[in-house]
Formats: structure tokens, C-alpha cells, sequence
């Protein structure tokens, strides 16, 4: 005994099918484009707040090396305190600068690869979907 299908007039036909899965599929290549571009902005975000640490840090090293320059000519001018003074400044200064350094590494990190990760998750997810469907 063979199953027979019946079709009613509600079915709809082969045609209007394909036409309702290109619709829906260009809304879902839509969406997946405006979240990549989402994603791509806040990573592009954290990328340059990194950069600008790391250059700040690299400011702030110059300076410290500039101080610590500073103390080792007053030291080596005087046997006055003054060179202790200016020798803990450049110490400081080199700290803060690897401290800023170290927050900006870890932003930009953060950022790269600059990828987006969700959209590439989502699309893989829909072609898994379609796949089984077929």
C-alpha cells in the first residue's frame, strides 16, 4: 500500500515558497550586515581607547626618563638631597607609565582580532539550519 500526500488549497505552491525564502533570506543577510557593523564599532571603540593609553604611556615615560636624567646630573653635580627628590619623581613617573601601559595592552587585547564574533556565530548557525532543512 503506498501513503498518498494531499495537498489543499491552503498549501502553498512551489513557487510562493521560493519566493517567501528569498525574502526571508535577504532579511536575515540584512540583519546579520547591521550587526557585524554594530560589532565592528565597538571594537574599533576599545581599539582606540587602547591606543591612546599605550600613547600616554609612552608620554609619561619620556617624562620619567627626562627626571631621571635630571637626578642623575644633580647627583653627580651635588652630594645635596635634591637628586633623591627628583629620583623618586622619575620613579613615579615610570610606574604610572607602566601601569597605563599595561591597561592599555589589555583594551587593545580586548579589541582585537577585530572580528565580528557574534554575526560569524549567528550566519554559521543559520547555514546549519538551512542544511538540515534540505
Amino acid at each position: 500500500m503506498s501513503a498518498k500526500t494531499t495537498t489543499t488549497a491552503s498549501d502553498p505552491s512551489t513557487g510562493e515558497l521560493l519566493a517567501a525564502f528569498s525574502e526571508q533570506a535577504g532579511e536575515l543577510v540584512r540583519q546579520e550586515l547591521r550587526l557585524a557593523q554594530a560589532e565592528m564599532k565597538q571594537k574599533g571603540r576599545g581599539l582606540g581607547a587602547g591606543i591612546g593609553m599605550l600613547g600616554g604611556s609612552g608620554a609619561l615615560a619620556v617624562y620619567g626618563i627626562g627626571v631621571l636624567l635630571a637626578a642623575a646630573v644633580l647627583g653627580l653635580a651635588t652630594a645635596m638631597p635634591g637628586w633623591l627628590a627628583a629620583l623618586i619623581v622619575g620613579a613615579v613617573l615610570l610606574a604610572v607609565a607602566g601601569i597605563a601601559a599595561l591597561i592599555g595592552k589589555s583594551r587593545i587585547t580586548e579589541a582585537v582580532p577585530p572580528t565580528p564574533e557574534r554575526t560569524i556565530s549567528n550566519v554559521q548557525e543559520d547555514v546549519a539550519t538551512l542544511r538540515r532543512q534540505q
